[in-house]
């Protein structure tokens, strides 16, 4: 029964590395934006941003991986929770940065000035 105790705790420690791991370097290059990555687009978007959407994409399916026991599964009950999910936050992270350009655009050519 100890055996088991020290599995899960080591386990527990391996997800809390890597994802802690993945978020130090979201912030690295959050804090640095390398301009290899800034000022080169792809798809509408710059690199940097595609590597933000990536990186989160990959922590969302280790933590559902890890702490919902997805691991156990099969493979068409695993993707029947993880591709909607995917398919949900890449159309949430579209929408968002297309509104969030066309805003900006208004505001920079438009009538409507910067008033704050």
């Amino acid at each position: 029964m100890a055996h088991a105790h020290e599995s899960n705790t080591k386990r527990i420690w391996m997800v809390f590395g890597l994802l802690s791991v993945v978020t130090i370097v979201e912030v690295i290059f959050g804090i640095y934006k390398p301009k290899a990555l800034f000022f080169n687009d792809f798809l509408g978007m710059n690199l940097l941003n595609w590597l933000f959407i990536i990186l989160t994409i990959v922590k969302a399916y280790y933590i559902m991986w890890a702490f919902m026991h997805l691991e156990g599964e099969k493979g068409g009950f695993r993707w029947s929770i993880v591709g909607p999910l995917v398919f949900l936050i890449l159309y949430l992270c579209f929408i968002v940065l297309i509104e969030g350009a066309y805003v900006f655009d208004v505001y920079k050519t438009g009538h409507i000035k910067w008033n704050f």
